[in-house]
């Protein structure tokens, strides 16, 4: 099983925007989010939200046996959740672009 913790930065601007986004995967699309993930074949998803002098990040845990699957299949996805999730959360609020690679993998270096 490999882990993988990032941050994100939130676009200026957009941090209302992603605090109802997640509101709405915690209600409307809970159920839509949760077959997302088995489908991404995420075993565990955390996400805090850090304030910082620089701005606002989304501090991202996941854990799950392909984590460049996850990655690759959030961008690549036909299916109606994972584009509202592109589209909202990756796009608009975090700033990525679809035909970026992903990020390289980090190291863990305590714990």
């Amino acid at each position: 099983m490999a882990t993988y913790a990032f941050m994100s930065p939130v676009q200026p601007g957009k941090l209302q925007s992603w605090m109802h986004y997640v509101r709405e995967m915690k209600t409307t699309y809970k159920n839509d989010m949760a077959a997302s993930r088995r489908n991404l074949g995420l075993i565990r998803e955390e996400v805090w939200l850090q304030q910082m002098p620089e701005g606002a990040f989304a501090v991202v845990y996941w854990e799950a046996p392909d984590i460049a699957k996850v990655f690759q299949t959030l961008m690549t996805s036909d299916a109606p959740f994972d584009k509202w999730f592109r589209d909202r959360i990756l796009i608009e609020v975090h700033g990525m672009s679809p035909s970026a690679p992903p990020p390289p993998m980090n190291e863990r270096v305590m714990g």
